[in-house]
């Protein structure tokens, strides 16, 4: 499914650690046009919930699907607004 999903910019956060992957989500799709959608490459594990859990409770963004590859999670990020 995941690679249907058309990325507008993808954002490399591999090897960054709690909290940096959601922060540089944050400016990264602050940079996008509404419709945009961002992935987000990570290593760390804890960018699952952080990242779903940013998304759930900021306003403008909406997590379209999380992927959990071999120590890689990607995340698809539309910005809605």
């Amino acid at each position: 499914m995941s690679n249907e999903i058309d990325a507008t910019e993808t954002l490399d956060v591999q090897g960054a650690n709690c909290p940096m992957p959601v922060i540089k989500t944050k400016q990264a799709i602050d940079g996008l046009s509404a419709g945009d959608v961002l992935e987000v490459v990570a290593t760390d594990s804890g960018s699952m919930s952080d990242i779903k859990g940013w998304a759930d409770s900021t306003g403008g963004v909406e997590l379209v699907d999380q992927v959990e590859g071999d120590g890689v999670y990607t995340h698809y990020v539309r910005k809605t607004e």
